[in-house]
């Protein structure tokens, strides 16, 4: 259907009443209609959200219409700050993890076709994650900046699900340096703090099934189920003690329990599974490392995405921002302005 253009008189102004009430220019989108292509576009490739938009609505439009509206509003939705809860939470769970992304990364040389000259690599972003206790959903946030970047982001993760002067905050993580230096710097350490950091037990695991081949061939499950249970009781030191009887020599290469026992050792004062069991909190890291599966690589690692760093920066503020259910509140601000 063409659109109908009227105009004042002979030679006067052109009117047209569709694009002044839908409040569209010539040859611009409605919000309704950004909204939705942004909406196809978080979810799915830009070449199928076209296929979808023309499913549901019979609009065609080329796919790189779904990228411009998807893009420019995953910069602006970074602004949208979550609303934290009225009250202090008591018990805040907390995590964080890193995951690689694909990047591509142009080649400056002049002299090169830029549609030949590109790197492809690998880079990670850093997802964090905070909820009370008591909830189920978590509050998300990503970015691939620097670590101290990611530290800042994780303690304003943890601020917007409920943290106050008086909550205890129990952190989760792989045991990774990084990751437990900026946890006692931005919730504390020591005695005297209200938080403590907890590796994750399941990667303990991982560790200890590797050694378990070895000092055990012919019965590892048995015996890494024995040393398990000991973790959980807090004997870390028996642990370490059936490592230290099957220590491969120095000079050997793979060393399976020389690397569990090495683990073990650095971390064992963030291995206080008895104590976080007995107050009904996790000691396994999964709620992080779900969120890297459906916040962002279910968009952002579809086979075939090669992703800017710029662009995939901003996608990671829209995945977060629908995972934080802010979607609406965004939308709603766009309408008023």
């Amino acid at each position: 259907m063409s659109e109908q253009r009227l105009r004042q008189g002979r030679r006067g102004v052109q009117v047209r009443p569709f694009c002044e009430r839908a409040q569209v220019k010539e040859k611009g989108y409605s919000l309704p209609l950004q909204r939705v292509l942004t909406d196809f576009g978080a979810e799915e490739a830009f070449g199928s959200a076209t296929e979808k938009v023309y499913e549901h609505y019979g609009i065609e439009l080329p796919a790189s219409a779904v990228r411009a509206q998807t893009l420019a509003h995953a910069r602006g939705i970074g602004a949208v700050a979550h609303d934290p809860p009225k009250r202090a939470a008591k018990t805040i769970i907390t995590e964080i993890d890193g995951c690689m992304l694909p990047i591509v990364e142009p080649v400056s040389d002049p002299t090169v076709d830029r549609r030949k000259g590109k790197q492809l690599c690998w880079r990670e972003a850093r997802l964090c994650c905070a909820r009370p206790k008591e909830q189920v959903d978590c509050v998300y946030g990503a970015t691939f900046g620097s670590v101290k970047l990611a530290a800042m982001l994780w303690r304003q993760t943890a601020c917007a699900a409920g943290l106050g002067s008086e909550t205890w905050v129990h952190g989760l993580g792989d045991g990774a340096p990084w990751i437990v230096s900026n946890f006692e710097e931005q919730f504390g350490a020591g005695p005297g703090s209200r938080a403590r950091y907890t590796v994750d037990f399941h990667h303990v695991s991982d560790y200890l099934a590797a050694a378990a081949l070895v000092v055990a061939p012919d019965r590892n499950k048995h015996w890494l189920h024995e040393q398990q249970a000991l973790l959980l009781d807090n004997q870390v030191e028996s642990v370490l003690g059936m490592l230290e009887r099957s220590l491969e020599a120095p000079h050997q290469k793979e060393a399976p329990v020389r690397s569990a026992h090495g683990y073990i050792s650095e971390r064992q004062q963030h291995m206080d599974y008895a104590a976080a069991r007995a107050a009904g909190l996790p000691i396994g890291s999964g709620e992080v490392e779900s969120g890297h599966r459906h916040v962002l690589q279910k968009r952002l690692k579809i086979a075939g995405a090669w992703w800017l760093e710029r662009n995939a920066e901003a996608m990671l503020q829209l995945r977060t921002t629908r995972a934080n259910k802010e979607w609406d509140k965004y939308w709603s601000g766009i309408m008023k302005n």
